[in-house]
């Protein structure tokens, strides 16, 4: 098995699993990721977990065909009732809103399943500052963030670890306001909804996807101008004072590595 079978998304969350930990596919599907991370060498064992049966039995499939049913468990569960508290290391959850991650992992928090945890790699579909929320609330620190294109699709991939394990990196400096090389300044929410390192260090899918979020706004704001309500005109001054703000943010980023 190689890791040819894996999209450049997988691959890049691939590569956010420690060298040698146990993980956990939470929403496996295929099994390809976990398949992968087991057939590279890079961990000994993995769960692939997954709750719709279609799935669940491609996965099983999958694990069966690459000869790794002894090293790679398949099991059937919602999100993280699938572990044992401590039995993984590393989480992996892909291609679902950030919204739900943080539900499968506010439930399983509850349930004691992070226990031992120290490494989560997510890649929500949307809602990825949701996702930053959840993480800076329940104490996990950012270590990383990746942004890339595929199939004209734009995906973020968020790499945490627990904030005792976080070296030389703190949620308060992660979050404190600065100020860009143009002026403007970045706060608090706006590292949550664009990313603290991918503000730091965009590429041209961090500005495609901006510029599309650009481009919706102002189709909602061109569909509010029919409105006279009063609420109508204040939800179009919160939408022309978004736009303007992530229009003067991109302003500011270097362009340089595009």
């Amino acid at each position: 098995m190689n890791n040819n079978k894996l999209s450049n998304r997988l691959q890049l969350v691939l590569e956010q699993i420690p060298q040698g930990s146990t993980v956990a596919d939470i929403g496996s599907d295929h099994a390809l990721l976990p398949v992968a991370a087991v057939a590279s060498g890079r961990v000994p064992s993995a769960v692939a977990g997954e709750v719709n049966p279609g799935p669940f039995e491609a996965a099983r499939r999958g694990v069966a065909e690459a000869g790794l049913g002894k090293v790679i468990a398949v099991r059937r569960g919602d999100g993280l009732e699938v572990l044992e508290p401590g039995e993984a290391d590393c989480i992996t959850i892909a291609g679902m809103g950030g919204a739900l991650i943080a539900s499968i992992l506010d439930r399983g928090l509850s349930l004691g399943k992070l226990e031992g945890v120290k490494t989560l790699a997510l890649q929500p579909n949307v809602g990825e500052d949701i996702l930053r929320r959840w993480l800076l609330n329940h104490g996990w620190v950012l270590t990383a963030e990746h942004i890339l294109e595929e199939d004209g699709k734009i995906y973020e991939i968020l790499t945490a670890v627990r904030e005792e394990d976080a070296e030389g990196i703190t949620n308060e400096q992660l979050y404190r306001d600065f100020q860009l090389a143009g002026g403007t300044v970045c706060d608090r929410e706006l590292l949550l909804e664009m990313g603290p390192w991918l503000l730091q260090a965009p590429n041209a899918a961090f500005f495609a996807k901006w510029q599309g979020e650009i481009a919706k706004l102002q189709g909602i704001l061109t569909s509010l101008t029919r409105s006279e309500q009063v609420s109508a005109e204040e939800r179009r001054n919160q939408i022309a004072a978004q736009i303007n703000q992530i229009v003067e943010v991109l302003a500011c980023l270097p362009k340089d590595k595009l």
